[in-house]
């Protein structure tokens, strides 16, 4: 029982009578589980204790989802998004999901956990597709003298090896396993939009983003406008926003020290790559 379900009890009217409780929880970052204590991206294991606080309390009109990323681990988008909605079906309580400067790719599977999805008339909005990259280094090797042994005890152990020449077969067997991907993303959006949706699969599923007036005008989103102003519109002037902290910073983590800067720097520049293919 939380603190709201205990005023609600006090034998005192303006407490009986509180007003509306939203809890806010934020989703932002890239989606995926990280490799170290300071590259914690949004995953369900660091996500789970806060998802389950924010549907936690007794008196709850809504949950609010404020969203910033542009995109990342399909699975973890999966599982996040899946634990969202289960909660908000045990619980039977409204999902609203607020995209901040994105909502793309990852963002966008999160942001469909909700029932209603609002943006900003510039956030960008979509990305529905797979990526997958990475670089060659054959002829760089090849011109420094050095010679690439690889010995696996499987037929396509070293699929996709980037210091060996690309294999077609290998290209198509990723192409398959992204295309799996793909379709499971556009079912999802299918199935949580609906009729909602206003435009072919050609220009909803291609891989494309918009800002947040055109993806409101293709049925991606439900409305323009921020968490605040949305939920007094739906809830009252009054309404209480309880913010849920979903992530700690690397500073508040147990056991880490300042030492390890070289690995900030590369979970830098990573994310600076996922923000990099928005324009942002």
């Amino acid at each position: 029982m939380d603190i709201y379900d205990l005023l609600s009890k006090l034998p005192v009217q303006r407490f009986r009578n509180a007003p509306p409780l939203v809890t806010v929880l934020r989703l932002s970052g890239v989606i995926g589980g990280g490799t170290g204590p300071l590259r914690r991206g949004l995953s369900l294991s660091n996500l789970a204790p806060s998802i389950e606080r924010a549907f936690a309390p007794s008196r709850l009109s809504a949950v609010a989802l404020a969203i910033n990323s542009p995109g990342g681990s399909p699975v973890q988008s999966a599982l996040i998004a899946g634990r969202i909605r289960a909660m908000a079906d045990e619980k039977k309580v409204p999902v609203f999901a607020f995209a901040e400067d994105a909502v793309a790719s990852g963002g966008y599977w999160l942001a469909c956990a909700a029932d209603e999805i609002f943006a900003d008339a510039s956030s960008i909005v979509g990305s529905i597709g797979v990526v997958s990259g990475g670089f060659g280094f054959t002829e760089l090797i090849r011109r420094i003298g050095v010679e690439r042994r690889l010995h696996t005890s499987g037929e396509h152990k070293g699929m996709l090896d980037p210091f060996s020449r690309e294999d077609p077969e290998d290209v198509g067997r990723l192409k398959s396993i992204q295309d799996d991907i793909y379709q499971a993303f556009i079912a999802h959006v299918r199935e949580r939009r609906g009729a909602r949706l206003k435009a072919s699969n050609e220009i909803l599923f291609s891989g494309a983003f918009w800002t947040g007036k055109r993806a409101l005008e293709l049925g991606l989103i439900d409305g323009l406008g921020d968490l605040r102003g949305i939920m007094r519109e739906r809830f009252g002037e009054k309404v209480c926003l309880k913010v849920v902290d979903a992530r700690r910073t690397w500073l508040r983590s147990p056991g880490v020290t300042a030492g390890p800067w070289a690995e900030a720097a590369i979970s830098a520049v990573e994310d600076r790559l996922w923000w990099g293919r928005l324009g942002l």
